[in-house]
């Protein structure tokens, strides 16, 4: 579906990287909420998992923003998405596999690393920690080497497929655009749509990106009016509580639902519910 002109908008790519929008909370949020979807994607089977706290596997305060920690009653899923190589992703993989192993003995373990945008590195190949006599392996997972369709099945894989090994990611984009228009739920539909989004920002141009997902859809709070009047009345500033808040105070006029708020915006939920309230009662006024 082709939709109306919404006029000239900065590019994805700028304000993705201004610290508000941030690929790994989208991610976290993704799984979090369509867990089943990753489950039989990572698992090969839709396993029932369940959060687990970082807190649960730490004696001492570790980095968490970027870690994805799920549990069965036989298994912990551990995942991480990258956008960049980082040298430090082995020895973290190891460190966490122990700290797993430390807190729940009997369990399994399954570690993926998900990089998102293609690159020659020789990190994103290492599948490895080594150190002495200490060998630790864990998975990667490229998705500019991974089939489109894997992506096209379920509404939680959809924002990936356009970073998958397509030919023509416009007609994966597209594709995409297509198969969310058929989600019944709107709450999902719209957040899957503002995910996909999010995502296409590193691979397309902002042009073809606002071409191909619906305006009615969208509602042009998470694309013009979110980038062009916050972008260009505040300046999307890293550390920008202001910014934070009007971009927050937008979307949640346009139905996003508060999680997926959260996490793209770094506010939290108690934040975001107490926006949600402000909004309620002004409406009330």
């Amino acid at each position: 579906t082709i939709i109306n002109n919404l006029g000239k908008m900065p590019k994805p790519q700028k304000f993705l990287t201004s610290g508000v929008f941030m690929f790994d909370n989208l991610c976290k949020f993704l799984v979090e909420n369509f867990s089943d979807d990753f489950a039989t994607w990572l698992l090969g089977e839709p396993v029932t998992l369940t959060e687990l706290s970082p807190k649960e596997l730490s004696l001492e305060p570790i980095r968490a923003d970027a870690l994805i920690l799920r549990q069965s009653e036989e298994l912990i899923l551990h995942v991480e998405f990258q956008t960049q190589p980082d040298v430090k992703i082995p020895f973290r993989m190891t460190d966490y596999r122990l700290r797993a192993y430390r807190r729940f003995p009997n369990k399994r373990m399954l570690q993926v690393v998900i990089y998102l945008k293609e690159t020659n590195s020789e990190e994103v190949y290492k599948t490895t920690f080594e150190l002495e006599e200490t060998l630790h392996r864990f998975q990667v997972i490229r998705l500019w080497e991974q089939p489109t369709e894997i992506f096209l099945q379920t509404p939680g894989l959809l924002p990936f497929a356009v970073l998958s090994n397509t030919e023509s990611k416009i007609n994966t984009l597209q594709e995409v655009a297509t198969r969310i228009e058929n989600i019944d739920d709107k709450q999902i539909q719209t957040d899957v749509a503002a995910s996909a989004f999010i995502l296409a920002g590193l691979v397309l141009e902002q042009g073809d990106i606002q071409r191909l997902l619906r305006r009615d859809i969208m509602q042009e709070s998470v694309t013009y009016q979110l980038l062009v009047n916050e972008g260009k009345a505040e300046g999307i500033e890293e550390g920008s509580q202001r910014a934070a808040r009007k971009i927050a105070v937008n979307l949640l006029k346009e139905g996003l639902s508060i999680d997926l708020i959260a996490k793209t915006t770094g506010l939290t939920l108690e934040e975001v519910q107490q926006l949600q309230k402000t909004q309620a009662e002004n409406q009330d006024e």
